[in-house]
């Protein structure tokens, strides 16, 4: 016999006057905590009550019901209706629509408060964003959406802003294919194509990391933090019809501008402008460059020119300032602890003091004829012109004469031809203005990358060499005996050998050997600015244009400053640099450049030159990104063990990079071009960090959460985890 279907039967509703409702002891709402009901008064007052609240009868003590209701539901929306009749909003007899619950009901009143708590389900972000944008498409502005929900206009812009991600994706991401922090990064740019094609190539990959996606989304556009986009200016390049990206779920330092090659040629046409105004002043020829290599003055005349002196108003001004700097200094001279707000202001004194004290220099007219200047961008986007430099060429003849007319390019390997090469064409036809460029990387294909360890490429040598032989430099520069032992080393080879002494590591001319191949940040490196400092603190000593003055300097300096500005002078004629052999006879030979090396890795050895110390460290742009996946996974095998090379073994070329970047940072690792092969060879003893030794054994397959992220692991066989829980 079938069993019949109870029905279901709902409490009724009815409006019960607000003076007849009151709050319930059963509710199970008690704290008070970031619960607003200001808020939702306000929502009722626009919108009227969209709940009905759930009542039940008071009863007396016999049993009668009193014709009071408690609510053990709906408490927050009672206390909102009280506060609106407490303003006067609402009168005290209004109806409240009211659902009835039976007071002999089997159901507890706590039942019926914290079902209606906890069953609630929060709106998802998704839905949200398609209701607002329903309310934008409706006619309410972002201001009026913010306010009838009580958010900030800037949340219901990152909200809406979610429209700008590919439909595709949003459907991934409403079944939970990603999570919000994906999706808003996807916000970034709002190509969908784009978008799509980035999924499809991370969402596989272990590392989906908002950062990751941002990355390759803006990974074609420049950051408005970039010295170009600070030297034109956003607005400028926007008025050019230059488009921008904006991030606005989290701080994008500016935003990125999408289009670089008008970028570039807005930076080229106003250094052009610079160049144009500073030819007014004369100059013979002006060289224009985005970037000047490290040593771009070598083989050039410096002009000496005199300051120019203060105008009464600036001689006033800086007067004023140091009236107030004294007095400041005096008042607090006796105290310990000088208050915040007066370091400040003496620190403002100091540096508008120095900005009258920097005076430009004035030049001789004559020497402005036959001199030329530079006009670049320094590393933070600023105009940097440098003035008065005269070339070789441009030296009157009765300077010239007296010279020795050895031929700088047979006598030695130093000359500095990328400077010049370009000078003939412009020594008579006045201002040359011309775009500097960056050298070309040398990056492989991937269909070349078949695994196999190959050579480093040649220029990569080189540009590495290159840093080394910087290195070099500032060692021997603070090496004095050693640099006396290397002199002494080359003068007697070169007495009593009967063979071709050519090959050394230095060039005891001493002639300064410029790097035609160099990396972009050479002469912002550590050692670059060790080297220039002390050659500054030189030449402001040494009496430069008299050599009998010069004479009679050096003859009375003590052996210890005799020696170190002999260490100085002789660490600019150091090459260790890698070049390229010539089998015809000209340049540098096979056997020479072999001992060239050899001969640069003694001088290492004796002056403790570490490069991990110099300042190089192996990253994307400097090495990684330069040589095959076969050369990246030994640098993270010999750093960190082959435990951690096998996780990055499945990626693509950029996220090794990328990845293997992270991971050497701070190892110390270095390419072989760059180790010493006195370390290199205690192979099994105690070898100095950053050589590339081999890694015991039993850390060889050893992975430390410290090596890489946890979620890295996650895409690994089970064996591969149980291995790394085993270690």
């Amino acid at each position: 016999m079938t069993k019949a279907v109870q029905k279901i039967t709902l409490s009724p509703s009815r409006d019960i006057p607000f003076d007849k409702l009151v709050l319930s002891q059963s509710n199970v709402r008690r704290i008070k905590a970031g619960v607003s009901v200001e808020e939702l008064a306000e929502d009722i007052g626009r919108r009227g009550l969209l709940q009905s609240l759930s009542v039940r009868p008071v009863l007396a003590n016999d049993g009668t019901e009193t014709g009071k209701f408690e609510i053990p539901a709906g408490g927050r929306r009672f206390q909102a209706l009280s506060l609106l009749v407490k303003q006067k909003r609402l009168a005290k007899t209004t109806p409240i629509p009211c659902i009835v619950r039976d007071a002999a009901s089997d159901i507890l009143a706590e039942d019926d408060s914290l079902a209606e708590n906890m069953q609630r389900v929060a709106l998802h972000p998704l839905d949200q964003f398609r209701a607002f944008v329903a309310l934008r498409d409706k006619g309410q502005s972002d201001a009026e959406i913010a306010a009838a929900f009580f958010v900030t206009p800037q949340v219901v812009k990152q909200r809406l802003k979610l429209a700008s991600v590919a439909p595709a994706l949003l459907e991934i991401y409403a079944e939970d294919g990603m999570t919000l922090e994906q999706l808003m990064a996807f916000t970034v740019n709002p190509d969908h194509a784009r978008q799509v094609q980035v999924w499809d190539v991370i969402h596989s990959s272990w590392n989906k990391e908002p950062f990751q996606i941002r990355r390759m989304l803006t990974e074609t556009s420049v950051r408005a933090s970039d010295r170009r986009a600070v030297f034109v200016g956003v607005e400028a390049y926007e008025a050019a019809g230059g488009t921008m990206l904006h991030d606005l779920f989290q701080g994008d330092d500016g935003g990125w501008l999408e289009d670089p090659a008008l970028l570039d040629r807005l930076v080229t046409e106003k250094l052009q402008a610079e160049a144009e105004t500073v030819a007014v002043e004369g100059w013979k020829w002006i060289e224009v460059a985005l970037d000047l290599p490290y040593g771009y003055s070598h083989g050039l005349r410096s002009l000496s020119g005199d300051p120019a002196p203060m105008t009464d108003d600036e001689g006033a001004a800086h007067a004023k300032l140091l009236v107030e700097y004294r007095a400041l200094e005096e008042e607090y001279a006796d105290q310990d602890d000088i208050p915040d707000e007066i370091d400040t202001r003496l620190g403002v004194l100091e540096a508008e003091m120095e900005k009258i004290e920097t005076r430009p220099l004035i030049f001789d007219p004559l020497e402005i004829g036959r001199a030329g200047a530079f006009v670049t961008l320094d590393r933070y986007g600023a105009l940097a012109v440098y003035r008065g430099y005269v070339r070789p060429e441009d030296e009157p003849v009765d300077e010239t004469a007296v010279q020795d007319g050895a031929d700088p390019a047979v006598a030695g390997q130093g000359d500095d031809r990328d400077l010049t090469d370009g000078y003939d064409s412009a020594a008579h036809a006045g201002t040359v203005i011309m775009s500097g460029g960056q050298p070309i990387g040398g990056d492989l294909p991937e269909d070349e990358d078949d695994g196999a360890l190959k050579p480093l490429p040649e220029r990569l040598v080189m540009e590495l060499t290159a840093h080394r032989t910087l290195a070099l430099r500032e060692a021997i520069g603070r090496s004095p005996d050693v640099a006396l032992t290397l002199l002494l080393l080359k003068l007697v080879t070169d007495t009593f050998r009967t063979s071709s002494a050519s090959g050394s590591c230095l060039e005891v001319s001493v002639r300064q050997v410029y790097m035609s191949a160099q990396a972009p940040d050479l002469k912002d490196s550590v050692v670059a600015k060790l080297v220039d400092e002390r050659h500054a603190e030189w030449e402001a000593d040494l009496p430069l244009g008299d050599d009998a003055a010069l004479w009679d300097y050096l003859t009375v300096l003590d052996q210890g400053s005799r020696l170190a500005l002999l260490a100085h002078c002789l660490s600019f004629g150091v090459n260790a640099l890698h070049e390229k052999v010539n089998p015809y006879g000209a340049g540098i030979s096979a056997g020479g450049l072999t001992r060239r090396m050899a001969h640069s890795d003694l001088v290492a050895r004796a002056t403790g030159l570490d490069m991990v110390e110099a300042g190089w460290e192996p990253t994307v742009d400097t090495y990684l990104n330069r040589v095959p996946k076969a050369r990246i996974l030994e640098a993270v095998r010999e750093a960190k063990g082959e435990g951690t090379a096998q996780l990055l073994d499945h990626l693509k070329k950029g996220e090794m990079a990328s990845e293997a970047e992270r991971l050497l940072k701070g190892s110390g690792w270095l390419p072989e071009a760059l180790r010493r092969n006195d370390l290199v060879a205690l192979d099994g003893e105690d070898c100095a960090e950053g050589q590339g030794a081999d890694v015991d054994a039993e850390v060889a397959d050893s992975v430390s959460e410290a090596d890489l992220p946890a979620f890295l692991t996650d895409d690994l066989p089970a064996e591969g985890v149980s291995m790394l829980a085993a270690e």
